[in-house]
């Protein structure tokens, strides 16, 4: 038995973007014309049954959402982030409505596995709350007092919800970029065993022209990569599972040339095809695609996406 046996069981899934500046920004479709709200007008807006109903319908077997990324929003409440940034920036950025346990509750109705996404960058593009962390722009040499205080939110929300949560996906842990060393990687990888011992970690050390393991603890590859030039040559690399997150969309969202984005960079032949090398080789496959603000899928990619999960049945 290996640690990661059951998502390597579930062969593929979905990734989600959902943020601030991407649901609630006027200039994005994502948007779907709702204009520019409050963050718990936002969240409460957020179907979670029609998206598990979705995920079960094209045959996901697991699912990432981001809990945040670079700015002060979050999805759910979090009371060490609180501590540190006090009740009047809390009670703006966190989301009331808990997001990841709805999440978990729709999507266990059809045992479809949650799966996080953290940075390691934290809240920096908020400077007043950056400097609060103890990192911000131009986010050079990390520091183990940020790594630490940043853990520790990882921490609360890992407690929190225990096993609910099968694994989590770490953005911004470069090396060359930001200083991450192994040593500034491990309170990450303890904060989230101490919410759940069997919950699988990856690092991501950016896009890479091969399949790579960044910290040597990590149990499965961040994979990153921005076409379907790179293809695991077996189950597992150096130890961990090896996996692929690829962004299916055509259209940029200002966080990447297609992640997030509707349409499709590649025709539904071309992902199965793919899709089934990297399983066939031991891989896993997870496609970031467009989320709408009420947790609606791009239709183009819902095309695609049934395709794929109908022949992998």
């Amino acid at each position: 038995m290996h640690i990661t046996d059951r998502i390597n069981s579930r062969k593929w899934g979905i990734f989600h973007h959902y943020l601030y500046n991407i649901q609630n920004n006027p200039l994005f479709t994502n948007n779907q014309n709702s204009g520019e709200t409050d963050w718990h007008t936002c969240t409460e807006e957020f179907n979670v049954k029609h998206l598990a109903k979705t995920l079960h319908e094209i045959g996901a077997g697991y699912y990432f959402i981001t809990v945040m990324q670079g700015e002060k929003y979050m999805i759910a409440e979090n009371r060490t982030y609180r501590n540190i940034v006090g009740d009047k920036t809390a009670d703006e950025c966190l989301s009331r409505r808990d997001l990841i346990e709805d999440l978990y509750r729709e999507l266990s109705q059809y045992d479809i596995d949650l799966y996080l996404y953290f940075t390691g960058d934290g809240p920096y593009k908020d400077g007043p709350i950056g400097k609060l962390f103890g990192f911000t722009e131009p986010r050079q040499n990390v520091s183990m007092n940020f790594a630490k205080k940043w853990s520790d939110v990882l921490r609360d929300y890992a407690l929190r919800y225990g096993n609910k949560v099968k694994g989590w996906w770490l953005d911004g842990m470069y090396q060359q970029e930001f200083g991450y060393t192994a040593e500034l990687m491990q309170p990450y990888y303890r904060a989230i065993k101490e919410g759940n011992p069997d919950a699988i970690v990856a690092f991501n050390n950016g896009v890479k022209p091969y399949v790579y393991r960044h910290y040597p603890e990590e149990e499965f590859t961040s994979g990153e990569q921005v076409d379907l030039s790179v293809t695991p040559q077996s189950r597992f690399h150096n130890g961990a599972q090896t996996h692929i997150l690829l962004p299916i969309g055509a259209e940029g969202r200002g966080i990447g040339a297609t992640w997030a984005g509707g349409g499709l960079n590649y025709t539904k032949e071309e992902l199965f095809a793919y899709t089934q090398k990297v399983i066939s080789a031991g891989g896993i496959v997870t496609f970031d695609c467009k989320l709408n603000r009420d947790g609606s899928f791009d239709n183009e990619q819902i095309e695609a996406l049934r395709y794929i999960g109908s022949r992998l049945r």
